[in-house]
């Protein structure tokens, strides 16, 4: 993805697709993953899925390893087969195929790329090195954003929230190598470690660049300062959340006013945008932004720039850059032990500039049409779920119950992939340079974003490829998206998985919680038309805040790693998307016939079965170094809190598994939530 526009989940994937007849599994798709040893009633994440995670450690080249990585390790090796004989083929200028295999062909040849050293971007590295005053300084910022080389703030063209049928130019905080402002403040001793590690990276890679030893030391200080001066402005994770505070509409002359420092007019122009109005962000981070410029040396500025430069390109580089790279944000940030090989590196990177001419062969192969319909028919059996809860709230009132009613049934569905493809025609890609593909690529990528500027949306538009295995709920579209790799998991096809396991697995992980964050505390502010326009009565707004509230303090309640807590209002989007999820699907599920015999499958029960294949979702573990980045940075709490987190609000899972009163998977009644 080149821009997340939405709430998205980090979902692992559900069931192989394929036309071909099934075979009878050797094992239980979620009975051969239980550890018996543990209690449902202390710990129902490790009673799920503990058996598996015994038996799986982390690869030394993850930082975490569960469902969601089998099934990406499923969908490189289809990849590597279409990558390689696109590479063969002597396939037409021009085409998708030759794209595909000229761009394998230059990752792959790392002699050439050795060979070539840093001669591909001696052009960025020489217009850095002239930078003479403050406005050529931003001409350089300029150009490098037109290759997506983000410094000093972000830019961004999508939807404007409150004009969801057109594009608008965003402007936002940005510019930190750490990326979360609470990395250059906190003072415990991981984050204290974490800067002076950061510090040594930096330095080493200008050292890379040339610098002799005491000029990079000198350098990588006066970096570190200058994104801790910017860091200062920058919003929180919990901040960032809410939509209002975060859109502020202004002329370009406006945001000139803000930071006098920068010709806004020339420097927009510079990067290939035109534009009368735009939305900042954040206005108190660009005052801040203006100060730096004062504030800091050219050759701060510049060292800045060289260092954002190769980072950005590390894995297109030589090795020394691209291992350097990952020794901080890959064993430094995650916790790994060594990288990917490099035909998956390859296959990333091709991912994100080429999925989907990818995609089109990958659901051409993997996805059948039976497969799509299923997955139609329970969004459909889920949002009858979800009108039925409505019209039963006993704390919301008619009026709003009618407009929420009305924004639910016009929630768009797009299952397994786009109606139409991206066009990559214009795209250049040949065999002379892998990181000239690259830039070429974000090229292509930035204008792809720029023309759609002030121009009305398409929204038949994906914003993920098929086979990336994740979903997400647009607010300015309100509509859930859905690949096709979130229905997949290696080993078990479609017909060989009950509707017990596929409505907690698809229905309520994946289908329900995009659904729900509709109605999150976020989405909740988007109209039916995807417009941010409060449609709640006050009374309503009171209410649904504190039901939430309750949700906030269970999660700051959990401790997942050292003394780092879950943050309960940052991540309270997604927590109310997991409890609502549950909830539909467990609604949906009670419709079938599977629960209406109650038939057990492998020993369990439908209902249990249920909240095992939810739990199924979710298996995995992370590097302790992986989840306290996730505490810091993420909006999403860890996989273990996002299992037992939900269940313990629901009447159905004490049920299930027998949780008696005050064992640790138990919540007083006057501290469950329940929402939707």
């Amino acid at each position: 993805m080149k821009k997340l526009l939405y709430a998205t989940c980090f979902l692992p994937l559900f069931l192989a697709c394929k036309t071909d007849k099934p075979t009878a599994p050797t094992k239980d798709v979620v009975a051969a993953n239980v550890d018996t040893t543990v209690s449902p009633a202390d710990d129902f994440f490790l009673f799920a899925n503990g058996g598996w995670i015994k038996n799986n450690p982390i690869p030394a080249s993850e930082s975490y390893w569960g469902i969601g990585k089998l099934v990406q390790e499923d969908i490189y090796n289809k990849m590597k087969t279409v990558s390689e004989n696109a590479a063969k083929a002597n396939a037409s200028k021009g085409t998708n195929e030759q794209k595909i295999g000229d761009f394998w062909a230059t990752g792959m040849d790392t002699v050439a790329i050795e060979a070539s050293g840093l001669s591909a971007i001696k052009p960025e590295l020489d217009k850095i090195a002239g930078i003479s005053d403050i406005n050529s300084l931003l001409d350089v910022v300029a150009e490098l954003r037109s290759y997506q080389i983000g410094t000093m703030y972000g830019l961004y063209v999508y939807q404007d929230e409150k004009n969801s049928a057109i594009n608008s130019l965003h402007v936002s905080q940005g510019g930190l190598g750490l990326g979360e402002r609470d990395y250059y403040f906190k003072k415990d001793e991981r984050n204290v470690n974490i800067r002076k590690e950061y510090v040594k990276h930096v330095a080493t890679m200008l050292k890379l660049l040339g610098d002799a030893d005491a000029t990079a030391q000198k350098n990588a200080n006066a970096i570190l300062k200058l994104e801790s001066f910017l860091a200062e402005k920058h919003r929180t994770i919990e901040a960032l959340r809410d939509p209002h505070a975060n859109y502020n509409k202004m002329s370009v002359n406006d945001l000139q006013k803000l930071t006098p420092s920068v010709n806004w007019v020339n420097h927009l122009q510079k990067t290939g945008v035109r534009t009368d109005t735009l939305i900042v962000g954040q206005p108190e981070f660009f005052k801040q932004l203006d100060a730096s410029l004062k504030t800091f040396k050219l050759d701060d500025w510049k060292a800045y720039l060289r260092f954002n430069l190769v980072s950005s390109l590390s894995p297109y580089l030589p090795k020394v850059f691209d291992v350097e790279h990952f020794n901080f944000y890959g064993k430094v940030l995650e916790g790994k032990k060594e990288q990917k090989p490099r035909w998956k590196r390859v296959l990333d990177a091709q991912e994100g500039q080429l999925g989907d001419a990818l995609g089109q062969l990958f659901v051409k192969e993997y996805f059948s049409p039976k497969a799509k319909k299923r997955y139609e028919d329970m969004t459909e059996a889920i949002r009858t779920a979800f009108a039925e809860n409505i019209k039963e709230l006993d704390w919301m009132s008619p009026v709003t119950k009618e407009r929420a009613l009305d924004k639910l049934q016009k929630v768009t569905k797009k299952i397994g992939f786009p109606e139409k493809w991206k066009d990559f025609s214009a795209m250049t890609v040949d065999r002379s340079s892998y990181v000239r593909n690259n830039l070429n690529a974000n090229n292509w990528w930035f204008k792809y974003q720029a023309n759609k500027l002030n121009k009305p949306v398409d929204r038949t538009e994906w914003d993920m490829t098929p086979q990336t295995y994740n979903a997400y709920y647009n607010p300015s579209n309100n509509e859930i998206v859905m690949p096709a790799s979130i229905f997949m998991i290696p080993g078990f096809s479609d017909e060989q998985v009950d509707d017990a396991v596929a409505y907690g697995y698809a229905a309520a992980s994946t289908i329900g919680h995009e659904i729900t964050h509709g109605f999150d505390d976020q989405g909740r502010q988007f109209d039916a038309e995807g417009n941010l326009k409060m449609w709640w009565t006050a009374e309503d707004s009171a209410k649904f805040a504190q039901r939430a509230q309750l949700l906030i303090a269970q999660f700051n309640e959990y401790m997942p790693v050292d003394t780092m807590h879950v943050r309960g209002e940052a991540t309270l989007g997604e927590n109310i998307a997991d409890l609502g999820g549950v909830v539909l699907g467990l609604r949906a599920f009670k419709k079938t016939e599977q629960y209406k015999k109650g038939e057990k499958i492998a020993g369990y029960t439908p209902l249990q079965r249920y909240f095992l294949g939810y739990a199924l979702g979710w298996m995995g573990h992370p590097t302790k170094e992986r989840l306290a980045r996730q505490l810091m940075t993420d909006v999403h709490a860890p996989a273990k809190e996002r299992v037992n987190g939900p269940f313990v609000n629901v009447p159905e899972f004490y049920e299930a598994f027998n949780i008696p009163q005050g064992a640790k998977m138990s919540r007083e009644p006057a501290k469950r939530t329940k929402i939707w």
